[in-house]
């Protein structure tokens, strides 16, 4: 039986949730945003409507209300946003058990084998669509295709510009509709791949459907195949409930809410960053061999930063042997400047089995020391034991504390 896999947007999600909440904004501009008195005053999410004055997401709360002096500007409200993510889960979960999330706002279905309970693949968007509209008053766009990167790519390109908002892209479409986009459209090329794409004269999706397999994967490798493959709609992924069970990496980046210029107070929010991420994966029984560390710098107009990683002499989960790794990245490729954000990530992920005894380090206590503080802040809250790096000024704990996806709950 042939597959069908559909992927459901929610259109301009965090705006849409806050209109059906309040039924007298329905005509007017909405901006969901953050505070602008700091950084994180940018714009998040933005309705149709707002987005017929140029307001898109990611651009300033100012320059938002510049291009539209009427503007309703709403708080983010995190915990509300995910609370409905997962009741559009629930909906998609009466029409098949076979529901994967790809964000808060999109989700994959596999109906394949439903079609005697709810009609052909169109006829099963549709009612999924209006199942959403009737429980939650939102608007979902729906890609249909017989994978999840056609259906992903149905949605982008076709369903969210057509009047129903549905549209199927089966194998027959490929030359017709899908060959025809510039090559910086298909799904897994960014802007860089772009450039490198276009100096080998492939400038479409098509051009690189026809190129040679083997000249890609001489130039990129694996990589190579899988862009070749996308770009005949070959996708053998499948829809599974538990993808993101299985992570592949533990990260967490900040965006500071002032620049941060000095070692000392850069490394407060590191090692806080270290805490998080470490934090997260004794939760999830893990341990990682490879620490990463990010950041950017705080001039716009001179673009800097960088990322790196290194490979620890062993796997842990213990924070402030994370944080000496991290800690000497960071120093290693700094170029003293003041930076406006920093991330952490944990990678090459392993079960958190007992581990090998050391003869000069106590690892068992400090493994169980971890687990006990993480016990005490989930009984008692994300605060009740903090490091006191975090009560000074450059600490952001407390705030973050109060904030779920680095916004307000």
């Amino acid at each position: 039986m042939e597959s069908t896999v559909l992927l459901i947007d929610m259109q301009s999600f965090y705006a849409s949730i806050e209109k059906a909440l309040r039924p007298e904004l329905q005509h007017r501009p909405l901006v969901v945003s953050g505070d602008p008195e700091r950084r994180s005053g940018v714009i998040l999410a933005a309705c149709p409507l707002a987005k017929s004055y140029g307001i898109q997401n990611a651009i300033t709360l100012r320059e938002a209300e510049e291009r539209c002096p009427h503007l309703i500007v709403v708080r983010p409200r995190m915990s509300l946003y995910l609370q409905t993510s997962l009741r559009i889960t629930e909906i998609l979960g009466q029409f098949s058990d076979r529901v994967e999330p790809y964000s808060i706002d999109e989700q994959f279905i596999s109906i394949s084998g439903c079609q005697t309970l709810f009609g052909s693949p169109m006829e099963t968007a549709r009612k999924i669509q209006q199942e959403i509209a009737i429980q939650l008053g939102l608007y979902a766009r729906i890609g249909v295709g017989p994978n999840k990167v056609l259906s992903k790519m149905a949605c982008d390109h076709f369903a969210k510009k057509n009047e129903s908002g549905l549209f199927e892209l089966t194998k027959d479409k490929l030359e017709t509709h899908l060959w025809p986009l510039p090559v910086e459209k298909m799904f897994g090329v960014g802007k860089r791949m772009g450039r490198h794409l276009r100096r080998m004269g492939i400038a479409t999706i098509g051009d690189l459907a026809r190129c040679p397999l083997a000249r890609l994967r001489k130039r990129w490798g694996v990589n190579g195949h899988v862009l070749w493959m996308t770009a005949n709609g070959i996708d053998l992924s499948p829809v599974h409930p538990d993808t993101f069970q299985k992570q592949k990496t533990i990260g967490h980046q900040m965006t500071l809410p002032r620049d941060y210029r000095t070692a000392e107070e850069i490394g407060v929010v590191l090692l806080e960053l270290c805490e998080e991420v470490c934090r997260r994966a004794r939760r999830q029984r893990q341990v990682g061999w490879t620490v990463s560390v990010g950041c950017r710098g705080a001039d716009f107009n001179f673009p800097s930063g960088f990322h790196r990683q290194r490979t620890m002499p062993e796997a842990t989960n213990h924070t402030m042997t994370v944080f000496s790794h991290a800690q000497e990245l960071f120093t290693r490729f700094w170029d003293g400047q003041p930076i406006r954000s920093i991330g952490v990530s944990l990678s090459q992920l392993s079960a958190d089995r007992p581990m090998q005894l050391s003869l000069f380090e106590n690892n068992d206590q400090q493994h169980r020391l971890g687990h006990v503080m993480d016990e005490i802040n989930h009984r008692f809250g994300p605060t009740a034991i903090l490091r006191a790096a975090s009560l000074t000024r450059a600490g952001q704990a407390l705030e973050r504390s109060q904030k779920i996806g680095g916004h307000h709950r």
